[in-house]
């Protein structure tokens, strides 16, 4: 199990970063190819425009949601971890208007 300051240091580590903002921008344009919502559309249009900006709010969510997961676990995860982990939060944060 991942300390929280061990959590904490992870929102800086480049390559998970690297990989929140694609499964961000892939999240943004899963949004975009349905029937998205006024909300959803505006916000996949912002993700879409800048994603390291809102991979940064993301990403603490991933780590809250894997705080049981030893860092080596969490730097390990899958593309497709990660993208779940991503799409399971990104209906929440359209909700709350990030």
């Amino acid at each position: 199990m991942a300390t929280y300051l061990e959590l904490f240091d992870l929102r800086t580590d480049a390559t998970l970063q690297n990989k929140v903002a694609v499964a961000t921008t892939i999240a943004a344009e899963a949004k975009l190819t349905g029937t998205p919502t006024a909300a959803e559309a505006a916000w996949a249009l912002r993700v879409l425009q800048n994603p390291a900006s809102y991979a940064g709010t993301i990403i603490n969510a991933v780590l809250a949601a894997n705080k049981a997961a030893t860092t080596t676990a969490i730097l390990a995860a899958t593309d497709a971890a990660i993208q779940a982990n991503v799409d399971a939060i990104v209906d929440g944060i359209i909700t709350a208007g990030v």
